[in-house]
């Protein structure tokens, strides 16, 4: 779930507006999105977020709103193969399984009370894993559980025993053969076991988890980066030790901007697998105390501008200080995908590019 569904559901929550959930669950074919791709829909027809666009998201539309009609969660399948796609002018050709899970408090105020549990413990940072019924028992599609990490639940799947086995699922992060598993940051996970005789899909909603852009130096490069990488959901913090280039009128889609010593920034930052490092500051003895000070992290990316020649040159020296050179080797340098860019937009994008390129190819391997 990204941040703007996040934003919508809460919204959706607090007005207590009627909608549904669209979730891509499993594609066959070429598909525009991915299974964990999500959409929300209003009662209104307003949307928030998408699985695609085009007739087959406007298809998805219209029976996400014969869902809140009703209040019956629902599988539904949208059939793009070659003759409809031809026929309705689809650039696809697939077929993509979508659950659409209904919310509201009209026809399911029990389920409701989960959505709203669920969105509180993830304001409270509680990183709580949203399990929901999507096959199994008619009348029970839909039911959902929330595990938290000391394996603590609220709401039902309709059985003691599904709830205890989605817990142990949770829990582990990955399908044990329980039933088939839908983890919506590994895509579609087939298990093979039945549950009281009866076979089960679960959809796992991780946590929300917001990637973060930190970009090291507020000079030319830095602003488009800043501003196009909130475009992109990102949230981003900028940090320089100039307070002519660190300032939030400067930078004002920046989430944080930060005016101090590189070094001392870093040491009070917070750098894990979800944040994406950019260094670009006026000079090489800047880079290289920021590069000293993020290498041993486990951030998702880090890429440094510069020259071939300086970049070798820095990293002789830093394996000579001691920094062991697989460490090194993690370093995206010269950065950016190679598209021929020359100002400092168009260098922001290849840096986008390739860390956007990063993190697909992370997802995929998962």
């Amino acid at each position: 779930m990204d941040k703007e569904l996040k934003k919508g559901l809460g919204y959706a929550l607090e007005e207590k507006l009627e909608g549904a959930l669209v979730t891509v669950t499993k594609v066959l074919g070429s598909a525009p999105r991915k299974p964990g791709a999500q959409m929300l829909v209003l009662a209104d027809g307003s949307t928030v977020g998408t699985i695609g666009g085009g007739c087959g998201e406007a298809e998805a539309r219209q029976v996400a709103l014969q869902v809140i009609a009703t209040g019956k969660s629902k599988k539904h399948y949208l059939n793009m193969t070659a003759d409809v796609a031809e026929e309705d002018g689809m650039v696809c050709g697939g077929i993509m399984e979508l659950f659409i899970d209904y919310l509201g408090s009209q026809h399911n105020s029990d389920q409701l009370e989960v959505w709203e549990r669920y969105m509180l413990s993830l304001s409270q940072g509680e990183s709580p894993i949203l399990v929901t019924l999507i096959e199994g028992q008619g009348e029970n599609l839909g039911r959902k559980l929330i595990v938290l990490k000391d394996g603590s639940t609220f709401g039902d799947l309709g059985s003691a025993s599904l709830n205890s086995l989605a817990c142990e699922e949770a829990l582990a992060g990955k399908g044990t053969g329980s039933f088939t598993l839908i983890n919506l940051d590994e895509g579609l996970k087939p298990c093979t076991h039945n549950a009281a005789n009866m076979a089960y899909q679960l959809i796992l909603q991780p946590p929300v988890s917001e990637l973060k852009l930190l970009i090291l130096g507020g000079g030319h490069i830095g602003l488009p980066l800043a501003t196009m990488g909130k475009l992109l959901g990102y949230e981003v913090t900028v940090v320089d030790d100039r307070l002519s280039f660190a300032n939030p009128t400067r930078f004002k889609n920046a989430d944080r901007v930060i005016c101090n010593d590189f070094a001392k920034s870093l040491d009070d930052l917070v750098i894990d697998p979800q944040t994406y490092v950019v260094i670009v500051t006026r000079g090489h003895r800047h880079d290289k105390v920021c590069l000293k000070k993020v290498i041993d992290k486990p951030a998702g990316y880090i890429g440094m501008i510069g020259s071939r020649r300086r970049v070798k040159a820095m990293l002789e020296e830093l394996q000579q200080e001691g920094i062991p050179a697989e460490m090194l080797a993690k370093l995206y340098s010269p950065i950016g995908l190679k598209i021929g860019a020359e100002t400092p937009e168009e260098i922001a994008v290849c840096i986008l590019g390739e860390i956007i390129k990063v993190q697909k190819e992370k997802l995929n391997r998962i």
